[in-house]
């Protein structure tokens, strides 16, 4: 079972509350921008994908609520609204790609506000749509890399729950699937909030997939038994020389990866490439709350007054990636050259 991550109700934006899965499967309703800031800050919704797509939604939220005024009110509504979301987590770059996208359908003079928010409705629906396509195009490009009898390494969630409905890393697993390929996954646990157990082996099982959840630190012993064929990641953002941010963890699979002979692809849309960046060096890397790292689900393990670093995500050199797998086709080294040729604009 595949659910969709978010809707739009007309009026509110309903998302899968990610939170409290595996345990409880809630559905979060968002009836403003500032309730899906708070969304995306929480992690009630999360993946670059996903919280792009969100982020156009939490616009139209605050256009929504201006969309009887005056077209000069309706846009101080949509630019406020961007800020504020923009600035819910600097990582992903889907988030400003989506948001921009959103301020430039608000421009206008000649459109009423009801016109104007109409073509942001249409915006936001557009952007939902695209994820969900280039997902399943860049699915199957993946999946072409799989031999059947495979068996995929992934790190935190990159599937349906991280995009539309469908998924990135996952995705190339799920087209493999329905290409008729027996396809087996090693689902790492993620630390420090355990994406990879809670929601990566819960879609996995979900879909029927055999599925191995193994702790962060035991991908040197499987990869060195000869039990993984490749490691699929997705991406939070990816330089324009192909250094690629994801999840904190998957620069350590990478250097495993490379030891063990093992191909490292990263599985992500083009909008997840931020072409005015140019090295992974530049990617702001967030840093979430200590208690993250110091407590679980409530329970404190840790001793009070530790110092604690918590960054969300690391950052992958080029030289690790075997290939960027994205809606266009497969990117490989040199992959700088190879990202902007499938680069559309």
């Amino acid at each position: 079972m595949r659910l969709p991550t978010l809707k739009w109700a007309g009026d509110a934006l309903e998302l899968v509350d990610q939170t409290l899965l595996p345990s409880e499967l809630v559905i979060k309703r968002c009836d403003s921008a500032e309730e899906v800031r708070d969304a995306i800050h929480r992690l009630v919704v999360r993946g670059a994908p996903a919280i792009g797509v969100a982020a156009a939604y939490g616009v139209l939220l605050a256009a929504h609520s201006a969309k009887n005024s005056s077209p000069e009110e309706l846009r101080e509504h949509v630019a406020r609204a961007a800020e504020l979301l923009a600035a819910a987590r600097p990582t992903a770059v889907n988030l400003a790609w989506a948001v921009r996208r959103m301020e430039a359908a608000a421009q206008g003079q000649e459109a009423s506000a009801q016109e104007l928010y109409e073509r942001l409705e249409r915006e936001a629906k557009a952007i939902e749509e695209e994820d969900r396509e280039a997902n399943r195009r860049l699915g199957k490009f993946g999946a072409a890399l799989l031999e059947d009898g495979a068996t995929v390494l992934t790190h935190c969630n990159a599937g349906a729950l991280a995009t539309v409905d469908y998924g990135t890393a996952l995705g190339v697993v799920y087209a493999a699937v329905e290409e008729g390929k027996n396809v087996s996954v090693y689902v790492d646990e993620t630390r420090p909030l355990l994406q990879g157990a809670r929601l990566t082996a819960w879609e996995l099982t979900q879909a029927g997939i055999p599925a191995t959840l193994i702790c962060d630190d035991m991908a040197a012993s499987v990869m060195s038994q000869g039990k993984v064929d490749c490691v699929v990641v997705g991406a939070d953002r990816v330089a324009a020389n192909g250094d690629a941010a994801n999840k904190i963890g998957t620069l350590n699979l990478a250097i495993l990866a490379r030891h063990f002979l093992v191909p490292f692809y990263v599985a992500a849309p083009l909008s997840t490439v931020d072409f005015d960046m140019a090295s992974g060096a530049d990617i702001p890397i967030e840093e979430r709350n200590p208690e993250e790292v110091t407590s679980f689900a409530g329970a404190r393990f840790a001793p009070v007054g530790v110092d604690v670093y918590n960054p969300a995500f690391d950052v992958t050199p080029a030289y690790l990636i075997d290939a960027v797998i994205m809606e266009g086709g497969v990117a490989k080294p040199p992959l700088g050259a190879a990202l902007a040729a499938l680069r559309r604009d």
